[in-house]
Order: C-alpha cells, then structure tokens, then sequence
C-alpha cells in the first residue's frame, strides 16, 4: 500500500473517533511516516503512527488493523503537549509538526504551533536545547538502572536509555528518530555528516561487539521470541502500555520487521527490538504467568548472555560506561548540529 492511502484510511479513523469522543480535539501524525511522499510504499512490518490531542488524560489505544492498516494510536493532553516553544524544544514533538501532518485541528491551535515550529525547526537554539533533551534521559535512564527490579525490567530500563544514543545524532542532524531502526537511522546521520567511524562504536554499547551474533544465531533468538511471543499473545495483556504489540497486530513489526533488517545485513541492528519485545513479554508472564516465565527464562538469558548483559552487574557496568563516553559523543552531536543548520 502507499503511505498516502494508508494515511486517508488513518484520518478516516481519527475522523469517526472524534464523531464520538468530544474529548479528542485535534490529531497529527507521528513516527516513521512524517515527511515520507504519498507515493512511497508502506511496508506490511511498518504502522501509521497517530496522535491524539485531547483535553484531558486518556489511555493508549495502541496497535490494530482498520481496513487493511496497522495503526498506532497514542494520546496526550494539550498541557502535555505545550505551546509553540515547548514543542521546539521537544526532541520528540518538534519532528511531528515540522512538516503538515495535522490531521485535524478544529481549534487551530496545532495550525498555530505547526507554524511557529516550521519556522523554528532549524534555529540552533532549538536544535541545542532538543539534543540537551536527549543527553538528559540518556543520563537520567541509566543512572537508574539496578537491581531491584525483576529482571526483564531491569533490561527494558537498561536499553532505552542506551539505544537513545542512536537518536542523539538524528536529532542533531535535523532527521525524524525512529523507534525500531534507530541505529539504521544513527549510520546514515553519522554517514552524512562524516562520522561513519563512530557507529562501530555506538552499535557496540547495545550488544558489546556482537561477537558471536552472526545472522544465523539472531535467527536463533528470532525463533526463541516467536515462542514467547505466541505465548503472550494468548494471555491478557490490560494493563500494560505495551501490550497491543505483543498480540496479532503488533506480530508483523516484530517479525516481518526483524527478517528484512536481518536480510539486509543489519543483523546486530535487528538485535536492539529482538530484546526489547523479548523483556516485554517476560514482564507480562512475570505478572500473569510466573510459572511459564520461569520455564521460559532460559532462552532469555540467552539473548542477554550473547548481548554481554546477563547479569545485573553487567548492565550496570554497561550503563557506566557509556555514561562516562557521552562527554565524548558530546563533540560528535555538537559537530553534526553545526554543519546540519548551516546546510
């Protein structure tokens, strides 16, 4: 399908969902379709992202299939959101409405801050102030990191945070991040703004070098997820932000998604949502299922163990040290925030 009819059956959801909840009082695109032509194809492991703005809190709607489309659909407040500086200095809003991805907006106010944030994207105050954004969750995640928690949570706490290194240079370098192929997105920033050299680097504080992780043994971890994953699939998953991508829906994003990186030579790079969708599905059996959580460890540990994370001091470690590189990387995302609003 091409990403501008999927988008039409996407505004048509919005539209019938604001027809019965008033609450929702305006919706933007969001992810990895912003910005791409009407003509590009949709890959079937790709979604449509959407955005909801409404007045007040409203819970995730997640992942689901309207009329032949995965949709991701999230929510956030006008208060969450902000006004049209708040959004500039967002590393995570001002790529949304940089670009005309307002859906609907009778108010006008996302008109207003899509306007000003159009206008601003590139001011070398607001690229500054959105690359601080990163460093400081990069920062605050892994200062967090312990041992306190069970052990699937302690990695999804371990590797957001990490994998947000990724993001830092897109950001600088004026590129939509991306959640999935972040790193894919990091090599081609790095590429164009002449750091090839350091991706080697910041692929390897996600698997430690990946020594080991050939495309024949991520496969292996591939297979061991489609078991837990069809496990969870099965079990009810309320209650988790998380857990409309752990059912039917969410399976062609993890799977199909995985074997396209992993054809493409990207195997390492696949390892990065191997993990995180592995670690979801043991929080889930964790709180639901304890028992087949315990049966079903092993192969866990076993992506953890080729990742160099097995353990809790292993992952604190790991968070240290890219804690004490970021000085260094610093000078990598100052230089491509440079050379990026000067072009």
């Amino acid at each position: 399908m091409r990403v501008g009819a999927a988008r039409a059956v996407a505004a048509g959801w919005v539209r019938e969902r604001m027809r019965v909840d008033p609450s929702v009082e305006g919706a933007l695109f969001s992810g990895s379709t912003v910005g791409l032509p009407d003509e590009a194809l949709l890959p079937p492991w790709s979604d449509v992202d959407v955005l909801l703005v409404r007045r007040e809190p409203g819970v995730k709607v997640g992942k689901f299939v309207h009329r032949g489309v995965l949709l991701e659909v999230s929510t956030i407040t006008w208060a969450e959101l902000g006004g049209p500086e708040d959004v500039l200095g967002s590393w995570v809003f001002a790529p949304m409405l940089r670009t005309d991805g307002v859906i609907a907006d009778p108010s006008g106010r996302l008109g207003a801050v899509r306007e000003r944030v159009a206008a601003g994207f590139a001011d070398p105050v607001w690229v500054r102030a959105r690359c601080a954004g990163v460093r400081r969750r990069i920062e605050a995640g892994l200062r967090a990191v312990d041992a306190e928690r069970p052990t699937a949570g302690q990695v999804l706490a371990w590797v957001f945070p990490t994998s947000l290194l990724a993001v830092w240079p897109a950001v600088a370098g004026l590129v939509d991040p991306t959640v999935r192929r972040r790193y894919v997105r990091a090599e081609w920033v790095l590429s164009r703004f002449g750091f090839a050299g350091r991706y080697p680097g910041l692929l390897d504080t996600l698997d430690g070098g990946g020594v080991g992780l050939d495309p024949a043994r991520v496969r292996a971890h591939l297979a061991g997820l489609a078991v837990v994953f069809d496990e969870v699939a099965r079990l009810p998953r309320e209650g988790f932000a998380f857990g409309a991508d752990l059912g039917a829906a969410g399976r062609p994003v993890v799977f199909d998604g995985a074997v396209e990186l992993i054809e493409a030579g990207r195997h390492r790079e696949a390892m990065f949502w191997v993990l995180v969708t592995y670690a979801r599905c043991h929080v889930v059996l964790g709180a639901v299922a304890p028992e087949r959580e315990r049966a079903l460890r092993p192969a866990f540990q076993a992506v953890l163990a080729d990742l160099g994370v097995a353990s809790a001091a292993d992952r604190r470690r790991r968070a240290d040290g890219l804690l004490a590189a970021l000085p260094g990387w610093q000078v990598v995302v100052d230089a491509v925030a440079a050379e990026a609003v000067a072009g």
